[in-house]
């Protein structure tokens, strides 16, 4: 079978992820004797340099990590709703829903202390030892990237009318291919790297440069610049509310993941406070008819009109349920029942010949679901499809990311997928030389919803790593950017994968399909009802029979959905395996 590149196998290490320089980066941390973890933290800063319009120090992190001894186990670095951000102090605002962009959208940072607190308790090196290569990028320069340069010219009319300080950081827009420094940037890491040399221990190192983060420079540079109002997508300027203090109460939290045994695979996912789930019962729903709709092995029938319109229809359900149910609040239903065989029954038995245009959240515990009320929001994102960020020139977007998955020899994984904070959803700080996340617009300023806004608690976030473990031990960790359509995308390499038996490249480079029907979770929170994107290497008649169903079918770029990547652990032989997408010309897995 050809594959766009081979699936990398060795035993020494693997590193894979949305961009080369990040994965070489990390691939350096394993030569130099760091583990897995090591080599994820430096991979993990270099892509807040490489791909600044992707994700960035403000942003947010959720991973999956697992030591060759232990469980899976989830690092929460998703920052939560600052304590002034409630429902009223929006309403008094004259607004319905959270703005895309702008100060108001901002959660409390949590990727860089996130990555620290990893390097902190699994990793074995020093801040300095993993930071040098993003501050070597950011202070002689990273060549740009098409998506980069394009991104800055759409947006160079509001930088230079609206946010001046991003003006000053990215304008004249660098070409493509041209070295682009950013030394505000380079200094802030250099400063937590000085903060962490003046400790005597390794912990201690990174317990200093997180105070340095959340109680000192940064916290004290985010506090004073949020005061002064800027515009937004609402078409008004607005001082943000998170503060100081709301920095130095915040930090990441390990939490025992979701899992779904299924097909001799234990597969792990992070809770309702992520739309992860959805990939959890996605695979529950369809698995009594996989075997007859997909057939597996040398009997793999592959991805046909028949089979994409089950998979989207179970999908369908899931994000259903994931808009009437998922979110942070502590009271909400207990969504293992989402994988409750009856429950999953009772899901199954909609699925009919037809597509749906409804959304049909189950009836969860004994309770009836509720959806948010999207008639306040109009205005959709127009044009483009998920492969890239459609961006507007206020800067609001559908919404991409990043992802790395890492395997060491000694059989650590993580799958990590960082974001937010990326150069269009906020005026860059001037001090810090990055911008602010727009998390936020994803809560629902309605009383009573499990992502209702609430100070303190996280906003459900579309960011989904994942991990599996197979029963013969097999390790694999894999994910992808891509926003509502990350969970999707994972499904069809996931199907492929151990249904149809393709290597990890060969199942990344399949071709895949994604539906537009669930609330969206970026600002407009608006449906699209019966919308399946598919990538053009499907056949002509594939899409004629998803239309006679009663899908609305866009066909898209051959390339221009998904950009998964993923890295294995196999106990018993001691290889590892990698493989990253070709889409967006961007990633790249390296190893020996």
């Amino acid at each position: 079978m050809f594959t766009t590149r081979p699936e990398l196998a060795g035993t020494f290490g693997m590193v894979t992820s949305t961009h080369w320089l990040a994965s070489q980066s990390g691939m350096a941390v394993l030569e130099a004797g760091g583990n897995a973890f090591d080599a994820a933290v430096a991979t993990g800063f270099v892509l807040q340099v490489v791909e600044p319009h992707l994700n960035g120090p403000g942003g947010d992190l959720p991973l999956i990590l697992k030591h060759v001894d232990h469980e899976p186990e989830v690092l929460s670095g998703q920052g939560v709703a600052p304590a002034g951000a409630t429902i009223q102090y929006f309403r008094d605002l004259g607004l319905s829903t959270v703005p895309g962009t702008g100060l108001l959208a901002t959660a409390v940072p949590g990727s860089t202390v996130a990555w620290l607190t990893l390097l902190r308790d699994h990793g074995t090196l020093w801040p300095a030892d993993v930071l040098k290569y993003a501050i070597r990028y950011a202070e002689a320069g990273y060549p740009v990237v098409e998506r980069i340069s394009a991104l800055v010219k759409r947006m160079a009319d509001y930088f230079t009318s609206y946010w001046p300080t991003s003006a000053q950081t990215w304008l004249p827009a660098p070409e493509p291919g041209q070295l682009h420094t950013r030394p505000e940037l380079a200094n802030t890491y250099a400063r937590l790297v000085g903060e962490s040399q003046l400790a005597d221990t390794r912990e201690a190192a990174c317990d200093r440069a997180i105070r340095a983060w959340s109680e000192g420079f940064v916290a004290e540079a985010i506090d004073a610049f949020v005061k002064r109002p800027v515009m937004d997508s609402s078409g008004r300027e607005h001082a943000g509310v998170i503060t100081g203090d709301d920095l130095a109460n915040f930090r990441p939290g390990y939490e025992r993941p979701m899992s779904l045994d299924w097909r001799g695979n234990t597969i792990y996912k992070a809770a309702g406070w992520a739309q992860s789930p959805v990939f959890l019962e996605t695979l529950g729903i369809l698995d009594p008819l996989l075997d007859s709709v997909f057939g597996s092995g040398s009997d793999w029938r592959g991805f046909g009109a028949d089979q994409i319109h089950h998979v989207i229809e179970a999908q369908k359900l899931a994000f259903a349920d994931r808009d009437a149910w998922f979110g942070d609040a502590p009271d909400h239903p207990d969504l293992a029942g989402l994988l409750d065989a009856g429950y999953l029954d009772q899901r199954r038995s909609l699925i009919g010949e037809a597509a749906s245009l409804e959304l049909r959240p189950g009836r969860l515990n004994g309770l009836d679901p509720r959806l948010p009320d999207f008639s306040v929001v109009t205005d959709p994102v127009a044009g483009g499809s998920s492969g890239e960020p459609t961006v507007q020139r206020d800067g609001r977007t559908k919404g991409d990311t990043c992802h790395l998955d890492i395997v060491d020899r000694w059989g650590n994984v993580v799958s990590a997928t960082p974001s937010g904070g990326w150069l269009q959803s906020s005026p860059t700080v001037p001090e810090l030389g990055f911008c602010l996340g727009s998390r936020l617009q994803m809560v629902w300023l309605e009383e009573g919803l499990p992502s209702t806004l609430v100070p303190g608690r996280r906003p459900r976030t579309t960011l989904s790593p994942g991990m599996a473990v197979a029963q013969d031990g097999t390790v694999t960790g894999f994910g992808t950017p891509g926003g509502d359509q990350q969970d999707q995308w994972a499904m069809v390499f996931w199907l492929a994968h151990k249904l149809g038996g393709l290597n990890l490249q060969a199942a990344i480079d399949h071709p895949t399909f994604n539906i537009k029907s669930m609330i969206s979770s970026f600002e407009p929170r608006v449906p699209e009802p019966g919308v399946v994107e598919v990538e053009g290497r499907f056949a002509p008649e594939v899409v004629a029979e998803l239309e006679k169903r009663g899908h609305k079918v866009k066909v898209t770029g051959d390339w221009a959905l998904s950009r998964m990547t993923a890295a294995s652990y196999d106990p018993y032989t001691g290889m590892l395996k990698a493989a990253a997408n070709p889409r967006g010309m961007q990633g790249y897995a390296v190893g020996r």
